[in-house]
């Protein structure tokens, strides 16, 4: 089975960066893909960023340009840079891993930012 530990968020202000990392262990070679969703307080989850295991990024067009998807294979880790940060962006954010029948989830990670 697999298990995702996200670490990162925080407080910061508009205009700044954060980096989350997503520590994936247990059955890491059925992982097709990864990626970071948010929900921010009221609203529903959504995808912010996707990377799968061939290496292909997708991302929201909120945060397009702002926000890179990475990955350290040696790591078995999968990071998010945000960049620009701006007070819309706060939200909690998870770390997801799916495979062929089976969708993971993180704990999640608090990142506020303040105006």
């Amino acid at each position: 089975q697999v298990q995702l530990v996200e670490s990162g968020g925080g407080l910061v202000q508009a205009g700044g960066s954060l980096r989350l990392s997503c520590a994936a262990s247990g059955s890491i070679f059925s992982i097709n893909a990864m990626g970071w969703y948010r929900q921010a307080q009221g609203k529903q989850r959504e995808s912010v960023a996707l990377i799968t295991r061939g290496g292909s990024t997708n991302y929201a067009m909120s945060v397009k340009g702002r926000f890179t998807i990475s990955r350290d294979n040696a790591k078995n880790t999968v990071y998010l840079q945000m960049n620009s940060l701006k007070p819309e962006d706060t939200a909690v954010y998870y770390c997801n891993a799916e495979g062929y029948g089976f969708h993971i989830w993180g704990q999640g990670t608090q990142v506020t930012v303040s105006s």
